[in-house]
């Protein structure tokens, strides 16, 4: 029994030397390792910039990406802002490119319109000629959206220079675009004779054109 208690008490020590020496290193760690740790990490640069681009990531994803938000409008030079139904400008259409530095009809060229829901804002976008009202052009909207093709509002004209992708192009027949000839970024294309006749047959069956 004597030996047997010794040896109780002997494994009683060694416990409780084992516990001093677990809650020393713990409090030490605690108290001591742990604040010159996240010391060093408040003054590390790397992680300064990333808790910073995380919370500039975290921000643009709540607004919206830059790349997400329409463009604003461009300075130094006029927009396309008023579009109005294609009855209230009929007038003779006739077939006349000559890629000579003015837009003529059956030119497909490029300006900036603007957003009918946000007009602060806009893109840079194609517009097939159909008329003139001295310097300002009558321009029918394009788009390569696919879900124009059943939409009786607006007419195939297939591919073209115009468009890098060499996608399939719409145009937009119901509402002409007033085009500012100064706000003509750059001539785009000819569109061919064949395809501009089918746009002035229903300009002329459908909205009183001549």
């Amino acid at each position: 029994m004597r030996l047997c208690s010794v040896g109780m008490a002997s494994s009683s020590s060694g416990w409780r030397t084992f516990q001093r020496f677990v809650r020393k290193n713990t409090e030490n760690l605690v108290f001591n390792e742990a604040p010159k740790l996240v010391r060093q990490l408040q003054r590390s640069e790397t992680l300064q910039r990333g808790i910073q681009q995380g919370i500039r990531i975290g921000l643009e994803t709540l607004a919206g990406s830059p790349d997400d938000r329409a463009p604003e409008l461009p300075a130094g030079r006029p927009v396309s802002r008023n579009l109005v139904p294609t009855a209230h400008r009929a007038r003779r259409v006739v077939y006349a490119p000559d890629l000579d530095g003015q837009a003529d009809p059956g030119e497909v060229v490029w300006t900036w319109v603007v957003y009918e829901d946000d007009p602060s804002r806009g893109k840079d976008r194609p517009v097939l000629v159909v008329g003139r009202d001295r310097r300002i052009l009558l321009g029918l909207m394009l788009s390569s959206q696919d879900h124009h093709r059943d939409d009786p509002n607006w007419v195939s004209i297939g591919s073209g220079s115009w468009d890098y992708e060499g996608r399939t192009s719409w145009v937009r027949l119901d509402r002409v675009l007033d085009v500012p000839e100064e706000g003509i970024r750059r001539e785009g294309a000819i569109l061919d004779r064949a395809v501009f006749d089918i746009v002035a047959a229903r300009l002329r069956a459908d909205y009183s054109w001549s």
